[in-house]
């Protein structure tokens, strides 16, 4: 799985900046309420930001022409990044359903009908068709669980300890590549085709940085007094 996944592509500066454009304010907007910079600082970083929003200054493609006409969002299906990253899902897929596939088939064939342990614990009738597959006796107990079922309760439950030894992105997670192409695409290549539109993000977050300027609070406002009355040097009413 390692070997079949394409080297990462490298996004243009341009991009790049257009993103964390949108991150820097977000953080900015974020710690408004308990923010470390003085007053002073917050509005005017924030009304450079706001400004720049509204000239077009981070977009990747400069600032949107009056004339211009609107583009329609691109189609995945004619994009070659997103048909890229599409046929790399599927061949992840693939690589992980194949071995599954031969193993499941091993042990359906030669450990059909047989019961491997049997569960310390009581569980409901709708357990039984999730425990015993392959063993058709209706009367068995629920707590008892065939080969095949088995299988299946290691293959999705041991995700947690997978992550757990060898980290949250390793190759052996197979909730994460049981997924459709349309999805393990998505994952690998992030947004391919689905090009989002920072001019009209930026003008929302250009509302968003106004209204958090009247929330602003510095976290060392008054901070003298603050520690004298924790120490006891002043009174707590300030006078």
């Amino acid at each position: 799985m390692v070997l079949t996944r394409s080297p990462p592509k490298k996004m243009p500066r341009k991009a790049i900046r257009e993103q964390r454009a949108l991150v820097r304010s977000q953080i900015l907007r974020a710690t408004s309420a308990n923010s470390p910079l003085p007053p002073s600082y917050y509005k005017a970083i924030s009304q450079y930001l706001s400004q720049a929003f509204a000239d077009g200054t981070y977009l990747k493609d400069g600032p949107p022409k009056a004339d211009a006409p609107a583009s329609a969002p691109p189609n995945p299906l004619t994009d070659p990044g997103a048909m890229e990253g599409m046929m790399a899902g599927m061949k992840t897929q693939m690589v992980m359903m194949v071995p599954q596939m031969i193993i499941m088939g091993w042990i359906n064939f030669f450990f059909q009908g047989f019961v491997l342990i049997k569960l310390p614990f009581p569980l409901t009738l709708g357990f039984k068709s999730m425990l015993q597959r392959g063993v058709e006796t209706p009367d068995m107990d629920v707590r008892w669980v065939s080969s095949l079922s088995w299988y299946f309760l290691n293959f999705f439950g041991l995700n947690g300890l997978y992550r757990l030894i060898l980290g949250g992105e390793n190759a052996a997670d197979s909730s994460r590549d049981m997924t459709t192409p349309f999805a393990a695409a998505a994952a690998a290549a992030p947004q391919p085709g689905q090009a989002q539109d920072y001019n009209k993000l930026f003008k929302a977050e250009r509302d968003n940085l106004e209204f958090s300027e009247g929330l602003h609070t510095w976290v060392a406002q008054d901070v003298d007094k603050r520690i004298l009355q924790k120490y006891g040097r002043i009174p707590a009413d300030g006078k």
